[in-house]
Order: C-alpha cells, then structure tokens, then sequence
C-alpha cells in the first residue's frame, strides 16, 4: 500500500518548572497550544518529505482575554509575542487550517500532542475539536513496532532523536514545532529505509 502520511508537533504554553509540577502551580498557565508544525511525508520508497505546514496561534486564557506567554516559550522554542501578534490567528481557524492540511492522512506526533493542541485548548477556547481522536497515533508505538527496545523509546525525545539514531538536520530547530515534526520525520524515514518499520503501518485505522 502506499499514500502518505502526516508527522506533526505543537508547542504549547508553559513556564519554568510547570512540567514537573503537572502545571498545577498557582501562576502556571493552561497549557494552551501557540504553534503547530507539519510534515507531510511519503510512504513509498525513498519516504521523502513533500510537503511542510506551520501555523501560528495568538493564545487566549480561559476568560477569553490573550494568555502572555512566560519568557520561557520563546526561549525555547524562538516564537516571540511579536511573532505571535503579527502572524497569530485564532485557534479555530489555526485547526481548520491544520485540518485542510491532513486532509484523510493519519497524523502522528511524538507523544499526545493532541490533548493539548485539540482537547484542551478547544476546552479552554469553549469550541468543539474539529479531528477526531481516531485520526491522531502516537508515533513511539511505530518506534516499538520497528524493534526499538521500549527503554530505548522511553529515554526518546522528538529534539535529541537524531543523535541516537546518527541523523541530522542543522537547519531543524528543536522545540519548534515544524523543527520537531522535521525531525521525527527523519527518523521514521530512515527506520523505513532500513526496513524496520513498515510504512503500512503510519496509515492507521480509518473511518
């Protein structure tokens, strides 16, 4: 079978020490996605990436009125408040575009991106999600599948990856979105060079 399949990532709000605390401290913020990044990549022979997606969201908090991000986002991921001002759009209209984007492909993300990109920022924003949950996957089970030890997996992350497996990509930037979606990419395509991981796999369950 052949086609192709969707590899993305989205940054979302946080601040300094919130991932250890559950961002259950008293001045964390909703975790609330701001950037998504995509790659559209093809699942037959050499596996190449064909298409890129990114988008930018002007983050609102729960009352509606816009969430200033922690300095720390920026810092990590290079998008600023400028940035977002200038090329935000609203969360809807971001996942539409996302949504057009995919169209019927699977997409899969190094972890469940897609609780903070869909159900909790939709949450927070009072709209319904517009993907449904069966068309997201969760991209360690296709390392798994390829025969990465689970150890291996769990010490994985989607911006240190390329080392382990003797990758690069110097214009990729870790902890942005697209450069995360790049970089998973890469690996999945050398695993299915290599023929560990059958390309098959990445269509996932439709309906």
């Amino acid at each position: 079978m052949s086609g192709t399949a969707i590899i993305y990532d989205c940054e979302f709000a946080t601040a300094p020490g919130a991932p250890q605390r559950f961002w259950c401290g008293p001045n964390d913020p909703d975790p609330i996605v701001f950037q998504i990044g995509a790659v559209r990549m093809s699942l037959d022979a050499p596996f190449q990436s064909l298409e890129r997606f990114e988008v930018l969201i002007r983050p609102l908090d729960r009352t509606g009125a816009p969430l200033v991000l922690d300095p720390l986002n920026a810092r990590l991921t290079g998008v600023t408040t400028d940035r977002l001002d200038a090329e935000g759009v609203t969360l809807a209209e971001a996942l539409d575009r996302f949504a057009a984007f995919a169209g019927q492909d699977r997409m899969w993300a190094w972890g469940k991106d897609e609780f903070n990109m869909m159900a909790i920022s939709c949450y927070v924003a009072g709209i319904a999600p517009p993907i449904p949950a069966h068309r997201f996957g969760n991209a360690p089970e296709l390392f798994l599948a390829a025969g990465v030890p689970l150890d291996v997996i769990h010490g994985l992350r989607s911006n240190t990856m390329l080392d382990h497996f003797g990758l690069s990509l110097p214009d990729a930037r870790g902890h942005d979105a697209l450069g995360d979606a790049r970089m998973v990419t890469e690996v999945l395509r050398h695993l299915m060079q290599e023929g560990q991981l059958d390309p098959d796999l990445l269509t996932g369950p439709q309906s």
